[in-house]
């Protein structure tokens, strides 16, 4: 996941300075990407701006040091939303952030477009359940230094359990997330439409 799609996705929401993505980092997206380091965001806002995909204004701050609020421009909201909708890869922990940062920003896409990205991330849980599940556990131990292995095995049986009831709910909740999508419960836009669709047709 590169800090990037993260920043954009917060500077669309709201125009903000490199202090503000800092604190969001801490705070809010502490969850989506951990330890990250304010010289990391100036050199991803400096590599963005190089690239064209955001842009700055200087906030006069008397007393103090100027602010730089930044934006995303038209060529850093394609970018944007070319990674959002685009192809959605579940990676190989379905704890990694990957789908929890593109849910962060579903505002972003139609309900139909998020639809297509859980459906895609149930039926690659539910494969890897299918298969790993009840997979041949045993070890064949053969310790050079003195080593339990009962109590290796018991640890790694319980470790296997634990993660079975973690990526059962993880399932379990995109399940209900995809059900309470499709009746409405979270959007009373309809599945294709937009966001902004509405104020284009009133526009109009």
């Amino acid at each position: 996941m590169k800090m990037e799609s993260i920043l954009l996705g917060v500077l669309l929401e709201h125009p903000s300075t490199g202090y503000d993505l800092k604190k969001y980092l801490d705070t809010h997206g502490r969850f989506l990407r951990s330890n990250t380091q304010m010289s990391q965001v100036y050199r991803s806002l400096n590599s963005m701006e190089k690239q064209g995909w955001v842009t700055h204004e200087v906030d006069p701050r008397p007393g103090a040091q100027d602010a730089k609020t930044y934006r995303v421009t038209q060529e850093g909201a394609t970018v944007f939303l070319d990674w959002l909708t685009g192809p959605y890869q579940p990676p190989s922990r379905f704890q990694d952030p990957e789908l929890s940062v593109r849910l962060t920003f579903s505002g972003f896409m139609s309900a139909e477009q998020l639809l297509h990205i859980l459906d895609t991330e149930i039926e690659t849980r539910q494969a890897e359940i299918a298969r790993y599940r009840n997979r041949d556990r045993r070890q064949l131990w053969a310790p050079t230094i003195p080593f339990d292995a009962e109590l290796a095995d018991s640890v790694g049986e319980r470790m296997h359990l634990m993660g079975a009831a973690a990526i059962d709910a993880h399932v379990a909740n995109m399940i209900e997330l995809r059900r309470d999508l499709l009746d409405g419960k979270l959007s009373s836009r309809s599945l294709t439409a937009l966001p902004g669709d509405a104020l284009s047709r009133e526009a109009r």
